[in-house]
C-alpha cells in the first residue's frame, strides 16, 4: 500500500499488553443498526483510557515522526473486525445507543472499552461524556471547529464527503491545543489522509468498517510506521577485490524524498548481505547534486523495503516504497518517484566480514565517481563518510546489513540455499 506516511519513525510504538480474550467465547451476531446523530455542540469534559498508538522521538525532521502519539477507536457491529482490533492492540469500540446489548456481548469475549454514541455525543460505560461528533459537509460548518469555543478533550469529525483539505484546515486549526480530534475513516486509506494531513495529521481516527481486512491493513501500515522507530544492525565488512566486468543494466531509484550525508539505498546480489550504497547527494565536480537519487546497481539486485522485505531493483516503479538507512542504521521509508534503466559498465565489489570467513558478500555498480558506498561509523565520529567506487580497493572498509539469504517473493524464510 502507498505510504500512509511519511514517514521515519518509531511512529507507532506496539502495545506492550496482549489481547486479552474472556473464557466464554460466544457467537457475536454481526448486527447492522447505526445510530446516525449530526450535532454542532462541542462542549467536552471528560477524559478516557484510550487504546493508543504512540510515536517516540524521531531523528527526522519529518513532522509526522514527532507527533507524541495516534489514536484508533474502531466503529463497527461485525465480530471478525472487533477481534481482529482486539488482537492487534485497538480495544476502543463505538457502539450506537441501541446496540447496548452487542456491547455486553462483546465484553463477554474481550476486555474491550465500549463507547455510545447519543444525540451527538459519545459516552462511555459509566455514563460520562468523552467526546462530541461535529458533522461537516460545508465551509462554513467547518468555521465552528475552533479549539477556543471548547474544553479539553476529544473531537469526532465526519466529513462526509470531503477530506483532505478539510484535515488540513482542522490541523491548522488545533495544533498546540489539548483537543484530540479524531476523525471518521471508512477506508485504510481514508485513515492515513487523515494521520498525514499537514504532516502533523490529526491526533487519531475513528476507523467506521465492516471489514476486517480494514484493519489488518491499518494495523500494517503502523508497524511499518514503527519499524522506522528501530534501528538497524549493520557490520563492518572489508573489502577483498573490485574488478570491472563489462557492460549491464543498472537502476537509479528516484525517491520522492531528499536524502542527506550518510544515507542511502541497501542493496546487494544477494538477500544474506546488503551494502549501504549513498545517495547522489554530495557536491561534485562532474555532475550537479541529485539528493534524491541512489545509483543502486543492476537489474537483479536486491533492495531493501519495508517490513523486514527485498524487492528486485527491476521490480521497482513508482508509487513503492524502499527502506532509507543512514551511516547510524537510522531507517525511514520513502516513496519511489521514478526508475531508470540504463546500459552502463559495472564493477563488481566483493567483501568480507573477516580475512578466515568464508562467505562472500558482493554487490555491482556502476563504474562512475557519483556511485559511493557508505563507510562504518566509529562512536561520534568518522574520518569519512563515503567512498566512490572508482576509489575503492582492497582492504577498504564499508558498510553491509547481514541477514537471512533465502527469500521466497521478498520475503525471508528458514530453508538450505547455495549461491554463488
Amino acid at each position: 500500500m502507498a505510504s500512509l506516511s511519511s514517514a521515519s519513525v518509531s511512529l507507532v510504538r506496539t502495545p506492550t499488553h496482549l489481547p486479552c480474550f474472556r473464557s466464554n467465547h460466544g457467537k457475536v451476531q454481526s448486527l447492522n443498526r447505526y445510530s446516525k446523530t449530526k450535532t454542532t455542540h462541542l462542549s467536552i469534559n471528560s477524559s478516557l483510557r484510550m487504546c493508543s498508538i504512540a510515536a517516540s522521538d524521531s531523528p527526522l525532521s519529518t513532522s509526522m515522526y514527532e507527533l507524541s502519539s495516534k489514536k484508533v477507536w474502531i466503529w463497527t457491529e461485525n465480530s471478525q473486525v472487533m477481534t481482529a482490533a482486539v488482537e492487534r492492540g485497538w480495544d476502543t469500540f463505538i457502539f450506537s445507543s441501541q446496540n447496548q446489548g452487542l456491547a455486553n456481548e462483546w465484553s463477554k469475549i474481550a476486555l474491550i472499552d465500549p463507547l455510545f454514541i447519543k444525540e451527538g455525543e459519545i459516552f462511555d460505560n459509566a455514563g460520562e461524556r468523552v467526546a462530541t461528533i461535529f458533522q461537516v459537509s460545508t465551509p462554513s460548518e467547518l468555521k465552528k471547529l475552533h479549539p477556543e469555543a471548547h474544553h479539553v478533550g476529544n473531537v469526532v469529525i465526519d466529513l462526509l464527503d470531503w477530506q483532505v483539505i478539510p484535515a488540513e484546515n482542522i490541523v491548522a486549526e488545533f495544533q498546540g491545543s489539548k483537543t484530540t480530534v479524531f476523525a471518521v475513516s471508512k477506508s485504510p486509506a481514508e485513515a492515513q489522509l487523515f494521520l498525514e494531513a499537514l504532516e502533523h495529521g490529526l491526533g487519531g481516527v475513528v476507523l467506521k468498517v465492516e471489514d476486517f481486512k480494514a484493519v489488518l491493513d491499518l494495523k500494517e501500515y503502523f508497524n511499518r510506521r514503527n519499524e522506522v522507530h528501530n534501528r538497524l544492525s549493520l557490520t563492518k565488512a572489508t573489502i577483498t577485490q573490485v574488478h570491472a566486468v563489462g557492460m549491464g543494466d543498472r537502476v537509479c531509484v528516484d525517491l520522492c524524498s531528499l536524502m542527506g550525508p550518510g544515507e542511502g539505498l541497501l542493496v546487494g546480489s544477494f538477500a544474506r548481505g546488503l551494502f549501504l550504497v549513498h545517495s547522489e547527494c554530495l557536491e561534485s565536480s562532474y555532475i550537479a547534486s541529485r539528493p534524491f537519487r541512489v545509483n543502486a546497481g543492476p537489474v537483479h539486485a536486491y533492495v531493501a523495503t519495508p517490513g523486514g522485505k527485498t524487492s528486485y531493483l527491476s521490480e521497482l516503479k513508482a508509487g513503492k516504497e524502499v527502506m532509507v538507512v543512514d551511516q547510524t542504521g537510522k531507517m525511514r521509508t520513502a516513496i519511489v518517484g521514478r526508475v531508470k534503466i540504463e546500459t552502463r559498465p559495472l564493477i563488481l565489489v566483493e567483501a568480507k566480514i573477516d580475512a578466515n570467513d568464508q562467505t562472500v558478500y558482493s554487490i555491482l555498480l556502476q563504474t562512475a565517481e557519483t556511485v559511493a558506498l557508505v563507510c562504518p561509523h566509529e562512536g561520534n565520529r568518522t574520518q569519512k563518510t563515503v567512498i566512490p567506487v572508482t576509489s575503492l580497493k582492497a582492504g577498504d572498509e564499508v558498510l553491509l546489513r547481514l541477514q537471512g539469504g533465502a527469500r521466497h517473493t521478498g520475503i525471508e524464510i528458514k530453508e538450505f540455499i547455495v549461491e554463488n
